[in-house]
């Protein structure tokens, strides 16, 4: 990532705005900063694609690890 991109994610980072809802195994994570705002979907258990904070795609996977802890790989 280079420097600029770098710092406009630290100063995005200060104060985010974190709305997330659940429907079941199904959630909805929206992120809200100064700079800009990311909303990704996806179902506990199942592959889904979203991106990095310098717009590069990349796979996810999110498993429960306990009753109430999840883990993205």
């Amino acid at each position: 990532v280079n420097v600029m991109l770098r710092k406009i994610a630290v100063a995005a980072a200060s104060k985010p705005a974190v709305e997330i809802k659940q429907d079941g195994d199904t959630f909805y994570i929206k992120t809200s900063t100064t700079v800009r705002t990311t909303e990704i979907n996806f179902k506990i258990g199942e592959e889904f694609e979203e991106q990095t904070v310098d717009g590069r795609p990349c796979k996810s996977l999110v498993k429960w690890e306990s009753e109430n802890k999840m883990v993205c790989e």
